[in-house]
């Protein structure tokens, strides 16, 4: 949708505000609030948490310190800003009395709606003045206390102005929100199909009418009948990376060597690799080859696989990455079986007792001894294959759907800026109108009704 600009604009004095409508008043933050500074107790008012989707009650993952009392106590309607600069953006109007910590101001607005208060204050203009007003704790980390805070100009239309724009605010948002919504579903359907096809490929292949037969593996359940369950180590040499130690990071032969973060599912680094001392005896045990799987043995990554494709002339890789190799070179194939380790790490086959909570660590021998289903080495190419084709699409309408979450999240950003600070007119601006839709809108509508 599309809002004409005001009539008549005058100069603000302030950058971040530039021009504002004429009939706006422009004072300091000051003459609109005062800070409210009261000590309270969580015993005697509910604990809450200052958030980027504003203040709620006090989450589960948020710090607690040992003294209750040293708290700040909150009113409803008043407005709470963190002041460290590494909570930009986390404000917003209270809707319940309680207490937050130290570290955030507490706003009494003084004759200025609160709805109008919590889209300005929570606007990105607004934040980006905030924090500019704050002092350096550390080099990457500042703080703005009230006393630099108040002296913020702001620019407000009259009262029954700030009500309209809030209600405009109140109902664009809603509406830009529910289609994030539809399109963070639309993702989550997208994943679940990619792990619905991966599975059923590798377990059962592509020909439907193929007879079928018990795997002896629970998690496999039927496979085809021509297909082999083996242990991973009868078609695969599995060999753990070289230990890294302060004697193999200096020497005459320096070479470089893959970590486990630079092995993500489907995608290997080779930027800014770190060098270990491979010497010539080393180097036929830990060097790679085009065609090895990298698999990372431990951690929450574990069983994280990617496959080296040759990016580097010479490379190898530490302790902590499993490489792969075919036996004989010929007998399968990497790229089926990095779907194949999707599968199964998805589905928790490599997580101690199947306790999707328990960080574990997959040796060398635990891995040769998990067993899989291999069928014969053209039936694995053409499933690869077909993998391929199928979770690029999927990878693509993903893509698709996060772009566009983006984009309305900037304009959702930018239609609360224009409203609060008077570069767009809505006076004119009903609820119950169909304005003009912008060509964004439509495709996210669209999209969120036929997926």
């Amino acid at each position: 949708m599309s809002f004409p600009r005001y009539p008549e604009y005058k100069e603000s004095g302030v950058e971040w505000l530039g021009e504002v409508p004429a009939h706006w008043v422009v004072k300091r933050l000051s003459h609109y609030f005062e800070e409210r500074r009261e000590k309270a107790s969580d015993a005697e008012f509910a604990p809450l948490s200052v958030t980027k989707n504003g203040v709620v009650p006090r989450l589960e993952t948020a710090a607690k310190t040992q003294d209750g009392d040293n708290r700040k106590k909150v009113c409803v309607g008043d407005f709470v800003i963190n002041s460290r600069s590494d909570r930009k953006g986390s404000a917003g109007l209270s809707p319940t009395d309680g207490t937050v910590s130290l570290i955030c101001i507490v706003l009494e607005p003084k004759g200025v709606k609160g709805g109008f208060v919590h889209h300005l204050l929570r606007s990105a203009p607004f934040q980006e003045e905030f924090y500019r007003y704050g002092k350096g704790i550390v080099a990457d980390l500042w703080s703005t206390s009230f006393s630099e805070m108040k002296n913020i100009v702001l620019a407000l239309p009259p009262n029954d102005e700030q009500k309209h724009i809030a209600t405009f605010l109140d109902h664009e948002i809603a509406r830009i929100d529910a289609l994030v919504e539809e399109q963070q579903h639309l993702i989550e359907l997208l994943k679940e199909k990619r792990q619905a096809v991966i599975s059923h490929a590798v377990t059962k292949g592509l020909d439907p009418d193929v007879p079928m037969k018990g795997s002896g593996v629970e998690w496999l359940g039927e496979v085809p009948e021509h297909w082999d369950v083996v242990p991973t180590g009868y078609r695969y040499e599995i060999q753990l990376g070289r230990m890294l130690n302060e004697t193999r990071s200096s020497g005459e032969n320096l070479k470089p060597y893959l970590r486990v973060f630079d092995v993500q599912w489907g995608a290997i680094n080779t930027q800014g690799l770190p060098l270990m001392d491979f010497p010539p005896s080393a180097q036929k045990t830990y060097r790679l080859e085009p065609g090895d799987l990298m698999v990372n043995e431990g951690g929450s990554y574990v069983g994280r696989s990617a496959i080296w494709r040759g990016e580097l002339n010479e490379c190898y890789y530490q302790k902590a990455l499993h490489r792969l190799r075919p036996r004989l070179h010929v007998s399968d194939t990497a790229d089926f079986f990095l779907y194949v380790m999707e599968m199964a790490t998805l589905k928790g086959v490599f997580v101690a007792n199947a306790n999707q909570t328990t960080i574990d660590h997959l040796t060398a021998e635990q891995l040769r001894r998990h067993k899989f289903a291999f069928p014969p080495l053209a039936e694995q190419k053409e499933i690869a294959r077909y993998l391929e084709e199928s979770t690029t699409k999927l990878e693509r309408l993903t893509e698709e759907a996060q772009g566009l979450i983006t984009l309305l999240q900037e304009r959702r950003s930018a239609l609360i800026s224009a409203a609060v600070t008077g570069k767009i007119d809505i006076r004119g601006w009903e609820a119950n109108q169909q304005p003009e839709q912008s060509e964004m809108l439509m495709v996210a509508e669209e999209r969120a009704t036929y997926g």
